[in-house]
């Protein structure tokens, strides 16, 4: 759904940013295929396929644990203890392997 919206997004920007209104932009992208979206892209020199993947589809933002060492202020000893924070990975992956991204996330809640 990701890509296919970033499709329709940088064509519809695209149309805007050429003087279309929103509904004349919106009406022009009614019922054109993928490859038609593409070529409109592609004759005004952006091939959307180059873009990165993040403008494709989209980032993501999730908790990540790591280990964080220390030093105990009162032995002096050094530890380590497990700590959060948020992750923004700008190369989800796509298809059956996003799939299974996000399955490993429902696994880590439950056993969490």
């Amino acid at each position: 759904d990701a890509h296919r919206n970033a499709l329709n997004a940088h064509c519809y920007w695209l149309l805007r940013k050429d003087g279309r209104a929103g509904d004349a932009a919106t009406h022009a992208l009614v019922g054109l295929s993928t490859a038609g979206k593409n070529q409109l892209l592609f004759d005004r020199g952006i091939n959307f396929n180059d873009l990165p993947s993040w403008q494709k589809r989209g980032s993501g933002l999730y908790w990540e644990a790591y280990d964080k060492e220390g030093l105990n202020p009162i032995t002096g000893q050094k530890s380590v203890t497990s700590r959060r924070r948020i992750r923004r990975n700008t190369d989800l992956p796509m298809k059956e392997a996003y799939s299974s991204f996000i399955a490993s996330f429902l696994e880590a809640r439950q056993e969490g």
